[in-house]
């Protein structure tokens, strides 16, 4: 039992670290090319490796949608075309302060994901949750803004910001969709997922490509990010994926979503370390994110201890 959990805790800490790492190594690669070209050559590998690994492990039988093809097809849009294309998108908008940005709205998705459980299925969550979500929202207030009301809404601020919201509830809803999908393995899940959503970024990146929105980058200009795209592919993509999925299930959504904390942290270590100055409000905004997704944590496990007291009790003089 306590190795699972020390095994759990690793997966989920690397996990985490690595998607925090992620938008560093992407804000480089930007240099040469499209944020949307980018997406799509990282993630394709990944989709081919994770449909191997499906079929040696699952066989073919595993591809069979049964009946939830389109619910599958939405949550897979979710997460690997709004969040992915969307999440890259914004923070190269916003040019070097955009990679703290997506990193804290990354960290933002359980907070956002308790608003859209609210939102579909009217289900109010507890006084104390509200305001540890609108603790999380000041806090990120202060990054965006780094002391700066003008920062809010000042030229080429709002947009990407919007995009950057966007794509953190992406990543949230693609999260709810793995309870509808809990009779799956992870892998299975994981990889039909990332196949629909993965295609249909594709496709997306294709048309905009096509309307001449985009460039279509050149071999030389791939070549000059290659480093980055085998980071972005292994670790961030597919090992990221995978070890978090499996953590979660070791450790329970509950505990697993407190690691969550670490993207912010890697990215500010960052970007101490590449040299960048993180100013008092940046910091300030981060641990208030942090902290109120913990303290969230830890009033969610004070109320189902007590629920499930108060169970048994029930049941104890029935």
């Amino acid at each position: 039992m306590k190795n699972n959990i020390l095994i759990g805790a690793i997966l989920c800490l690397i996990a985490s670290a690595s998607w925090g790492a992620m938008f560093p190594v992407a804000n480089h690669a930007f240099q040469y090319i499209d944020p949307f070209y980018f997406t799509i050559i990282r993630y394709l590998p990944v989709t081919v490796i994770l449909i191997i690994l499906l079929l040696m492990t699952e066989g073919k039988k595993a591809f069979k949608p049964e009946g939830k093809g389109f619910i599958l097809w939405f949550f897979g849009t979710m997460g690997f075309t709004i969040y992915n294309l969307f999440i890259f998108w914004g923070q190269n908008l916003l040019g070097d302060a955009g990679v703290l940005l997506a990193s804290i709205m990354e960290a933002l998705a359980p907070i956002i994901s308790v608003l859209i459980v609210w939102l579909i299925h009217k289900n109010r969550p507890y006084l104390f949750t509200i305001i540890c979500i609108i603790g999380a929202f000041i806090g990120v207030f202060l990054v965006v803004t780094n002391g700066s009301i003008q920062a809010l809404v000042g030229p080429g601020r709002v947009i990407p910001l919007l995009i950057l919201f966007l794509a953190a509830a992406g990543w949230a809803v693609y999260t709810i969709g793995g309870g509808v999908f809990s009779s799956w393995s992870v892998l299975r899940y994981s990889t039909l997922s990332c196949l629909y959503g993965t295609l249909t970024a594709t496709l997306v990146v294709v048309m905009v490509s096509l309307f001449g929105f985009i460039e279509v980058p050149t071999l030389q200009e791939v070549y000059m990010v290659r480093y980055n795209m085998l980071f972005m592919i292994f670790l961030p993509g597919l090992f990221a994926l995978l070890f978090w999925n499996k953590g979660v299930t070791m450790l329970k959504p509950i505990n697993a979503i407190l690691f969550i904390n670490f993207a912010p942290v890697t990215t500010i270590i960052i970007r101490l370390i590449q040299g960048y100055s993180i100013s008092f409000f940046e910091f300030t905004g981060v641990f208030i994110v942090c902290l109120m997704i913990i303290l969230n944590n830890l009033y969610q496990r004070m109320m189902m201890n007590r629920e499930s007291k108060l169970l048994r009790e029930t049941r104890q003089t029935a």
